[in-house]
């Protein structure tokens, strides 16, 4: 009697775990519902518009003015909503929402219409959808979410919006209220291709358009995006931003604090980044990014900000930028990306740097991280001429800069000691020749020191070492030039304390100069070219002096 319980105990056991058993669903499988539907299911479109969800949509144009929809997702015990929207944004949308409750307790649907984007201004039984009566139902069969609904309208909204709530909670009598969303999407739908286009995620949205014929861009072409805009496009500023890789910018001041801007590129399958700098350079700026890979499969924008050059030190999520919410638009349109935002400032920062990255390689989650650009250009732009210049216009008076201290503290000073220490036996020439470039070089020096000294001023750039080095070469220059004056005579018993201090401080003087000049260069982002060609002056000098102090050690 007991192998026969037991035999019965399993096979219920089987029988349960198979019909409890979670069914996927995809546009590959046919569509097997329980419950009768007012409209045929043989000629549905499908889309799978939500993959990180599982969201799969369903739709027909039933006749002339009727739209019949089937959202199919996995039962997480939450409410689900698909939200038609103008624009691609929340606020403003209409949307649907349905919910069963675990166990299958309770469930409903209602229209919704998304007023703000706190609690209170999403409003139920609200919403500007035509659904047709008793349409509206909403089935949980085998572990998935099936909400049904038709609209009478010649041609639904192409932008949806999909969200699910938070776990276990729902609307509920009296006031049927809708707790923020856990999770949303957006996507832009071609019904007549049946094709999902777009995506936008946290704000930043990317979509597709018509990728087969390329587009050129010029600022003499009327701009004729397929998407819409939070802002007129009429009264746009346009300029060739970086005629090498077609990079336009299009820009305008919307109101008093908000300014509006269209970034224009061709699409090399990479993605394009505006930053904006406080100094021309790329550390300390923030960035705007967008990116939609060949075949549309994922797109999205994020700013970032850039602290250092290593990808750990362009973080994503960050930077100083206060983008409008939901205002951050990239398209695919004819072959070119058309990248779109709004800053709230009075006056956006005026240097401008561009960057494109390598080919295929994408912002991807969860990091997000940024892939080093294969190319970067930075210019200057006047938003109130609409002209623009490449380059830093600081940059003159960096190199000058740079090169007055070379010439002072790293050369002239470094002969002028090389003289003094080998070329003792041209009484007078050397020390004529010492005191003469000696002085040449603090001249050289000083200059490039105020030099920098305004350069640090307008760029506010936090270079305090490289500042600070400067400062104390130049105090020890200063006391070397006030021991020149008190030299003693030769036969003075302080002689040799003083050969000892100007000696010394010469040398530190010299050792710090080197250091501060290769680190200078660093800081100037100058490339391997400075380095290398101070290093080989540097390497003549050392050169020089190596063979110079072997003949003086000979002598003795």
């Amino acid at each position: 009697m007991k192998a026969p319980m037991r035999l019965l105990f399993i096979i219920t056991f089987l029988g349960s775990f198979l019909h409890a058993r979670p069914e996927t669903d995809s546009c590959t499988s046919n569509l097997s519902l329980k419950a009768p539907l007012p409209f045929d299911t043989a000629n549905l479109h499908c889309l799978s518009v939500w993959d990180a969800q599982g969201f799969i949509l369903r739709y027909v144009q039933t006749s002339a003015n009727l739209w019949s929809f089937i959202l199919s997702t996995p039962d997480t015990n939450s409410y689900i909503a698909m939200g038609f929207s103008a624009s691609g944004s929340m606020v403003g949308s209409s949307a649907i929402v349905g919910w069963v409750s675990s166990r299958g307790a309770s469930g409903g649907i209602k229209q919704y219409y998304l007023g703000g984007v706190t609690p209170n201004q999403v409003v139920p039984d609200k919403g500007n959808l035509q659904v047709i009566g008793n349409s509206t139902f909403i089935s949980l069969q085998s572990s998935r979410l099936y909400m049904v609904f038709q609209l009478e309208t010649t041609k639904p909204l192409s932008w949806l919006i999909l969200a699910t709530g938070s776990t276990g909670i729902f609307p509920a009598a009296p006031d049927y209220s809708l707790t923020k969303h856990l999770d949303k999407f957006s996507t832009r739908i071609d019904y007549s291709k049946a094709n999902p286009g777009s995506s936008q995620v946290n704000g930043s949205s990317s979509s597709q358009g018509d990728g087969n014929s390329s587009q050129g861009d010029s600022c003499s072409s009327k701009l004729n995006l397929s998407v819409p805009l939070l802002f007129d496009t009429t009264k746009l500023n346009c300029l060739p931003v970086w005629n090498a890789q077609g990079f336009i910018l299009r820009y305008s001041q919307t109101s008093s604090n908000i300014w509006s801007f269209i970034l224009s590129a061709p699409n090399q399958n990479s993605y394009i980044s505006i930053g904006f700098s406080p100094n021309g350079g790329m550390v300390g700026s923030s960035a705007i990014v967008g990116w939609i890979s060949s075949n549309g499969a994922n797109g999205g924008m994020k700013q970032y900000y850039l602290s250092g050059y290593g990808p750990n030190q362009v973080v994503p999520n960050r930077g100083n930028l206060p983008i409008i919410n939901n205002s951050t638009l990239i398209t695919l349109q004819s072959s070119r990306l058309y990248m779109a935002f709004q800053l709230q400032t009075n006056q956006p920062l005026s240097r401008l740097i561009y960057a494109i990255g390598p080919n295929g390689v994408f912002p991807t989650v969860p990091s997000f991280a940024l892939m080093q650009h294969q190319d970067k250009v930075s210019i200057t732009v006047n938003y109130a001429t609409g002209s623009s210049a490449l380059g830093n216009p600081n940059m003159n008076l960096k190199r000058s800069h740079g090169v007055l201290n070379i010439l002072g503290w790293g050369i002239f000073i470094i002969m002028g000691a090389i003289v003094a220490r080998y070329f003792k036996d041209w009484d007078p020439f050397w020390f004529n020749f010492h005191v003469s470039v000696q002085s040449l070089g603090f001249v050289l020096g000083l200059i490039g020191v105020i030099s920098g000294l305004i350069l640090n001023n307008q760029l506010h750039i936090d270079f305090n070492l490289h500042k600070s080095l400067g400062i104390i070469i130049l105090v020890l220059a200063c006391l070397q030039i006030l021991a020149l004056v008190a030299r003693p005579k030769k036969g003075s018993k302080v002689r040799k304390h003083w050969n000892l201090y100007h000696h010394n401080i010469g040398r530190t003087v010299i050792i710090l100069s080197i250091a501060n000049i290769f680190y200078g260069i660093h800081l100037g982002n100058e490339g391997s070219g400075w380095m290398v060609g101070y290093g080989v002056v540097l390497a003549i000098l050392i050169s020089i002096a190596v063979i110079f102090e072997i003949g003086l050690w000979s002598k003795h």
